[in-house]
This record gives structure tokens, C-alpha cells and sequence, in this order.
């Protein structure tokens, strides 16, 4: 059982920066940010895998960036260049395996989820 406590969202202006933080008890093999829309399904934001390698949603290339400390088993996303549209709830996600790179954004993929935390961005 793998438990996920996200934290770090909040209110920022169009081009600050914010930095969620993922807290994970148990292992996992991959894990994700998604973000959801009123209304609308979660979409994959950025995914890592136990070896390493990063992958990123096309619209937030060069503006986010995934990691994670190993050692604390906490996963991170550092969000620079906010714009309005990035304004969601944002929600770690993991799974016991290391997916394939192709599956790492497709949220029905992943079996465990937090409980989310939410990011505004204003003007």
C-alpha cells in the first residue's frame, strides 16, 4: 500500500513559480503529476520512473521540472513561467511498476492518487 501527501500549491501570479512537493510511503516504480479541470478528466503533467528518466506533457516543456529524492522517497515539481491556464488541482500519482515511457501520462494507469492540492494562477 503506497500512500501519497501532496503539498506546495497555492496562489501565484502569471510567471511566478511554485514547487509541489509529493511525500510517498511504500515503493513505487513510477510516479506522476496530473492536473485536473473543472469538469474535465486528469491530465498527465510530468512522470518519472525508478531509473530516472523524466517525461513531460508537451505544454509544459521548458517550464516544469520533475525529480525525486530517492532518499527521502519525495517527489517534486518545480513550476516556473505560470501562466492562467495552469491554474488546476494538482495531484501525485504512483505505481508499483516502472511503466513504459508511452503509458508514464495516462492517468488510468496509476492505481494509487493523493488527495491533491490546488494551484491559482492569477494576472
Amino acid at each position: 500500500q503506497v500512500q501519497l501527501m501532496e503539498s506546495g500549491g497555492g496562489s501565484v501570479q502569471a510567471g511566478g513559480s511554485l514547487r509541489l512537493s509529493c511525500a510517498a510511503t511504500g515503493s513505487t516504480g513510477t510516479m506522476a503529476w496530473f492536473r485536473q479541470f473543472a469538469g474535465r478528466e486528469r491530465e498527465g503533467v510530468a512522470a518519472i520512473g525508478r531509473e530516472g528518466s523524466p517525461t513531460y506533457a508537451e505544454f509544459v516543456k521548458g517550464r516544469f521540472t520533475i525529480s525525486k529524492d530517492t532518499a527521502e522517497n519525495t517527489l517534486y515539481l518545480q513550476m516556473n513561467s505560470l501562466a492562467l491556464e495552469d491554474t488546476a488541482m494538482y495531484y501525485c500519482a504512483a505505481h508499483p511498476s516502472v511503466l513504459w515511457y508511452s503509458l508514464r501520462l495516462q492517468f488510468l494507469k496509476y492505481i494509487y492518487w493523493g488527495q491533491g492540492t490546488q494551484v491559482t494562477v492569477s494576472s
